[in-house]
């Protein structure tokens, strides 16, 4: 592996971003005009294939009552759904996703009893990363995909923190070790098709560096592999031979 193939790859799209939060993302914020809820579990909400949001709610919430009662069946909304980092890294939130539009009620085949399905006719996406805000395209947004590791992320990182502390030390021989001055902390940050993006904690202060696969993992089952050449990489190289690059 040369350091040509540590950087090698393409950075995800704010699409494919917003699609990733919206696929792992277990809560979400919905603020109406009369009240804002947290909504928490897993299964309340799912992306349809054309990018459609759906809600699965329980029939006898507030927000499937107000929506019963707004004028034509359609309720201004704004859902705000929060990326957090699964492990204990300074400043923990990595983006922000907000989806404002409309919630109508929407009856599919095999709905629960007990259970009220809404979908989203969505107006406005916005994204907002550590970079700044951006605006995502509902064409852009129905036609990315979330990224393959989205499901596996969080247990792929606890796994690494927990069990394999070593392992996370040894990657920094792929990080110039002009980043490193100053270093009291190096976590893994997030992890995708690309690569482990590691956080180098400062006393005051943080910086973001990603160490990307030989290539990119197509499916869950080879994110086993690549870790494991980005680890012979790094025993492979004197310490700072090899630069990262930045996501």
């Amino acid at each position: 592996m040369t350091a040509d193939d540590v950087c090698a790859g393409e950075q995800a799209s704010p699409a494919e971003r917003v699609r990733t939060v919206l696929a792992a993302a277990e809560s979400f914020t919905a603020i109406t005009e009369g009240h804002t809820c947290d909504l928490v579990g897993g299964g309340l909400h799912g992306v349809g294939e054309d990018g459609r949001l759906l809600l699965r709610l329980p029939a006898d919430c507030r927000l499937a009552g107000e929506v019963a009662l707004a004028p034509r069946g359609t309720l201004p909304v704004v859902l705000k759904f929060t990326d957090v980092a699964p492990v204990a890294v300074r400043d923990r939130v990595r983006s922000r996703v907000t989806i404002a539009g409309w919630l109508a009620r929407a009856v599919p085949e095999g709905e629960e009893s007990g259970t009220a399905t809404f979908r989203m006719v969505t107006a406005h996406v916005a994204l907002e990363t550590p970079a700044g805000p951006v605006t995502v395209g509902l064409d852009e947004l129905a036609l990315a995909r979330p990224d393959v590791l989205a499901l596996h992320e969080a247990a792929m990182l606890t796994h690494l923190v927990d069990d394999h502390a070593d392992v996370v030390a040894l990657f920094t021989r792929l990080v110039d070790p002009r980043l490193l001055q100053g270093v009291v902390r190096v976590w893994p940050l997030s992890m995708d098709r690309r690569g482990i993006t590691l956080r180098l904690e400062h006393p005051h202060s943080h910086e973001d560096v990603l160490l990307r696969f030989p290539a990119a993992v197509d499916e869950p089952g080879q994110a086993g592999d690549r870790v494991r050449a980005l680890l012979a990489a790094a025993r492979a190289c004197r310490r700072g031979s090899r630069l990262p690059s930045r996501p």
